[in-house]
């Protein structure tokens, strides 16, 4: 089932507005639901495409091909692939698979538990949690980290930014636009600043001011470079020393459309700085939305989020069983 914001976030109190967005969570989920499907479409067509002319009258060698190389070009990745089709010809062997429903149930099931991995909440129990997110240029980075903080000030969490991605001066003016916007404060320097400068004096202003959630915006130069990684260290270094275990958080944002380089991005990042889950944007822009599957069984990362527009209300907590099911469902 769906799950509201409310559900995601991890210490966000009961009552006030919170309430009102429990209140009305059903035709909330249904929309939302329908906005999975839609921007899923093109990966949905795509494995429809690829298993269309199988024949389930005999699970055999050919089929189980034909799987393989339907999640192949989905970009679910090798190792979950082989999961998948293994998971799928036990059964078969066991004839709890036996045609073209019990197939479609037990693969849509493969794919939920490949999916679910880890703790898919978002901390901000602590005052204040610290957010750090990251990832490369274009992924959405920035337009994310806005509508986080939206939706934290909906449950009643005051948020301020931190406007660490002093590499590019766009950066910084788009993040200050988006404070503007949801209305909360934006710490920055020039550009060209010591971003831990900027971090330090953000959670220094965190404190005194007794705000709930800051959020640190981070550059987004490649992956591969090593002083990005460096200072994506020392930008934790700061916050720990600010903050008792800060960052709680650090979630990569990856653009789907990027297919298995984002599970390289994936990885490396996760090596440098301690990835504590993924959000997941652009999903609607490609046919291979099988790398939610790759980057949560093969590097076993939670995917907190998804996004399937540009709208506010595009981005949403990720449900592995939704997910799967509008994978599938026509």
């Amino acid at each position: 089932m769906t799950r509201s914001w409310e559900e995601v976030f991890k210490g966000i109190e009961p009552g006030g507005e919170a309430a009102a967005t429990r209140e009305a969570a059903p035709a909330e989920k249904k929309g939302w639901f329908k906005r999975l499907k839609d921007g899923l479409a093109k990966s949905r067509k795509n494995m429809q495409q690829h298993l269309s002319t199988v024949m389930f009258d005999r699970l055999d060698a050919e089929l189980w091909e034909q799987l393989e190389e339907t999640l192949i070009f989905a970009d679910c990745g090798v190792e979950s692939t082989v999961a998948v089709v293994d998971r799928l010809e036990a059964a078969a062997a066991k004839g709890t698979v036996s045609n073209r429903e019990q197939f479609y149930a037990e693969l849509e099931a493969a794919l939920v538990d490949l999916l679910t991995v880890g703790d898919d909440r978002i901390d901000v129990s602590r005052q204040p949690s610290v957010l750090m997110v990251v990832g490369v240029n274009g992924t959405g980075k920035t337009t994310t980290i806005g509508k986080i903080a939206w939706y934290l000030q909906q449950q009643g969490k005051s948020v301020m930014l931190a406007a660490a991605d002093t590499f590019r001066a766009a950066a910084i003016e788009q993040l200050a636009e988006w404070g503007e916007r949801v209305g909360c404060p934006v710490i920055r320097q020039e550009r060209g600043s010591d971003p831990g400068a900027v971090v330090f004096d953000a959670l220094a202003a965190a404190r005194s001011r007794g705000t709930d959630v800051v959020i640190i915006d981070t550059a987004g130069r490649l992956h591969t470079q090593v002083p990005l990684m460096e200072e994506l260290k020392k930008i934790r270094r700061v916050a720990a020393k600010q903050v008792e275990d800060a960052p709680h958080e650090t979630l990569l944002v990856i653009d789907a459309t990027t297919g298995q380089n984002g599970l390289s991005q994936a990885r490396l990042f996760g090596e440098a700085v301690g990835v504590t889950g993924v959000v997941l944007t652009k999903l609607d822009g490609t046919a291979k939305g099988g790398i939610a599957v790759a980057i949560a069984h093969e590097l076993e990362l939670p995917i907190k989020l998804v996004g399937v527009g540009e709208k506010i209300e595009d981005l949403r907590p990720f449900d592995a069983a939704d997910f799967a099911r509008a994978l599938f469902e026509d």
